[in-house]
């Protein structure tokens, strides 16, 4: 960010700009990771209505007007704060891989990494339920949210059908309703009582019964292994000259 310098230049020339000095920038970025690792204890311990501001400054050690200075009003810290959940989602889910059974491998992983952030599936968990009300300024986030996971894993369970790996009968949309509502549903088991569940080996389970070979990992490298080594040969071959091609046959 650039602030503009009180403009006494000559006439018809633009004002001049300095810069902040870089420590300012790393300081005030880590003072918002701050913010928002407070902001994830307090909002998940006492949900985002209950929640307020002054507890999470306090816990930064900072005044109300001092957090406001980072994220100018309560909802906006908590899209911050969602934005952020969804980073470290997406990058552990590719959801654009061609190969739709590993988009879901993957995604039965997340629930494993959530499973050690406890914080974050609880305040995700207690803020969906709470942003059902129209009024809640997280309400069009996780109605566009849901439309979004629903459209990516009904793709990868389209591509699995592509594939012929989905089971006869499976519909891809279906399935993709149900994985999520599975989803939901384990988090909320697992907060209540950590040791009932395995959110991603029930997962993982569920996927095996939908997808033909699920569990066929080390065959499947094995066959791109194979399918590149052909690719390679073919090109190889393509590639050679007429007058190669004359002295093989001698």
């Amino acid at each position: 960010m650039t602030e503009t310098t009180s403009a006494q230049t000559k006439a018809g020339t633009a004002p001049t700009r300095t810069r902040k000095p870089r420590g300012e920038y790393a300081k005030s970025k880590e003072t918002r990771t701050a913010i928002l690792d407070a902001a994830l204890e307090v909002f998940s311990q006492s949900g985002y209505r209950a929640g307020s501001l002054r507890e999470v400054a306090e816990r930064v050690g900072m005044s109300e007007a001092g957090l406001l200075h980072h994220f100018r009003s309560k909802s906006a810290l908590l899209l911050a704060l969602l934005d952020h959940r969804d980073n470290l989602s997406r990058a552990r889910v590719d959801f654009d891989l061609p190969d739709g059974v590993e988009a879901l491998r993957a995604l039965a992983e997340l629930a494993r990494f959530n499973a050690a952030q406890p914080g974050i599936v609880e305040l995700y968990t207690t803020l969906s339920a709470e942003a059902t009300a129209p009024s809640h300024p997280a309400h069009d986030y996780f109605v566009n949210r849901y439309n979004y996971v629903r459209t990516s894993v009904t793709g990868s369970f389209e591509r699995a059908a592509a594939a012929g790996r989905l089971v006869d009968g499976v519909d891809p949309g279906r399935a993709a309703v149900a994985t999520i509502a599975l989803m939901d549903g384990l988090q909320v088991q697992w907060l209540l009582d950590p040791e009932s569940t395995d959110m991603a080996e029930a997962l993982h389970e569920v996927f095996r019964s939908l997808i033909r070979g699920y569990d066929l990992v080390s065959l499947e490298n094995a066959l791109d292994v194979l399918d590149l080594q052909t690719a390679s040969a073919s090109t190889a071959s393509d590639g050679e000259s007429p007058e190669a091609l004359d002295g093989a046959e001698a």
